[in-house]
């Protein structure tokens, strides 16, 4: 893939989007629960969010075909700034939920950003292309988390206002350096059943062998939305964790994505197939979620995350590749919106089950249920490939 200054303004543009959401992520369960939130109140601040984001991001994304990259990205750029303003002066919790709603309603500022990859884009070069956003997670991350669960310890408006600012960087940056792909505006041929992919749904879903690969990616997301919006509360109770705690905890995730999906990946594929990783990578974060029902020291805590991590940084590609496959090319982009929508459907449900368990029973519930779900996963690997075995 060919140097494109393009690819690096996007990415510094991606950075500070997710820096900013990394650096009100390790406080903002702790201060919801200041101004007196239960655990499900905040799952139902995330699924809020996710639920908005779900409606927004398609209509977005084709409004963005039409009126241009620039004007709408700026345009969802300026909600995430008002959003975080908002939660900087937030004092009940009907603005934390009206911040969080005003970035989901409009804030889609991944989704264009993707488009705008795609405009730039070869279709040799697109797989790599869009790498640019995990690394970009994976940069946030190490940055933003630490620094926003320190600040919060002194007042709650220092990270909210530091992610503001990151967001106006964004607004700069995409004014002044980002040029515009979309030279001729479409036409809108906007329907709500091609927006949220529902004859998509119905067409890859009575398809065995394509159904059984979306399955997995729904166990292996839900697992991963309900560990990732849970553990917060889950560390506060069982170890008394406070926000700086969980800020170094979410770089030390950053560090090792970086390490993983930067440098190790692609070799371990090479050496021992997607297969065997696959296996690998559930599998550790199965043992990270049974760990999770019986944790009581930092230690192990350190254990649970790290294999977790490893465990979905093998995962995620993997499946998203396996899904790929079983379509043609012509298809790609079909299946690809189908995952989007997995992916978030999954984000909806996932705080609130994760929360919901930690609010009404015992921390280590969260444990049991994202065990039997990713369970599920390993499941229909398994029988999957027992079937291929038999036919053969």
């Amino acid at each position: 893939m060919k140097f494109d200054k393009r690819y690096l303004t996007i990415f510094l543009i991606m950075v500070t989007e997710v820096l900013g959401f990394s650096l009100i992520l390790p406080f903002l369960p702790f201060y919801v629960e200041k101004l007196g939130a239960t655990p499900l109140t905040y799952g139902l601040i995330l699924a809020s969010f996710s639920l908005l984001q779900f409606i927004s991001a398609p209509i977005m994304g084709r409004l963005s075909d039409h009126y241009g990259r620039r004007p709408m990205l700026i345009f969802s750029q300026i909600s995430t700034f008002i959003s975080f303003v908002i939660l900087g002066f937030a004092n009940t919790i009907w603005l934390v939920f009206l911040s969080r709603i005003v970035d989901g309603m409009l804030g889609s500022n991944f989704t264009i950003a993707q488009a705008y990859i795609s405009d730039i884009s070869s279709k040799k070069d697109r797989s790599k292309a869009f790498g640019i956003g995990g690394v970009a997670f994976g940069v946030g991350f190490l940055i933003g988390p630490a620094i926003g669960g320190s600040l919060a310890k002194i007042s709650h408006s220092i990270p909210s206002f530091l992610a503001a600012g990151a967001s106006l960087m964004t607004i700069i940056m995409t004014l002044f350096l980002l040029p515009e792909t979309v030279k001729k505006k479409k036409n809108i041929t906007f329907r709500i059943r091609e927006a949220f992919h529902f004859n998509d749904f119905k067409k890859y879903f009575s398809n065995k062998k394509i159904s059984v690969k979306l399955y997995q990616y729904f166990s292996y997301a839900l697992t991963h939305s309900m560990y990732v919006t849970s553990f917060a509360f889950f560390a506060e109770r069982v170890l008394n964790y406070d926000s700086s705690n969980i800020g170094f905890l979410l770089t030390y995730v950053g560090l090792i994505s970086i390490i993983f999906r930067g440098f190790l990946l692609s070799k371990l594929i090479d050496e021992f197939g997607e297969k065997k990783l696959q296996y690998i990578g559930v599998t550790f974060i199965l043992l990270a979620m049974l760990n999770m029902i019986f944790l009581k020291q930092w230690a192990w805590f350190l254990v649970t995350m790290t294999l977790f991590s490893i465990g979905t940084g093998m995962s995620m590609p993997i499946l998203a590749g396996a899904v790929s496959r079983t379509v043609s090319p012509k298809e790609q982009g079909a299946i690809m919106g189908i995952t989007s929508s997995i992916m978030s459907i999954s984000q909806i449900a996932g705080p609130l089950i994760g929360n919901t368990l930690i609010n009404f029973f015992f921390p280590g519930s969260l444990g049991i249920a994202a065990s039997i779900v990713i369970s599920i996963a390993l499941m229909l690997m398994i029988r999957e490939d027992s079937k291929k075995i038999i036919k053969k």
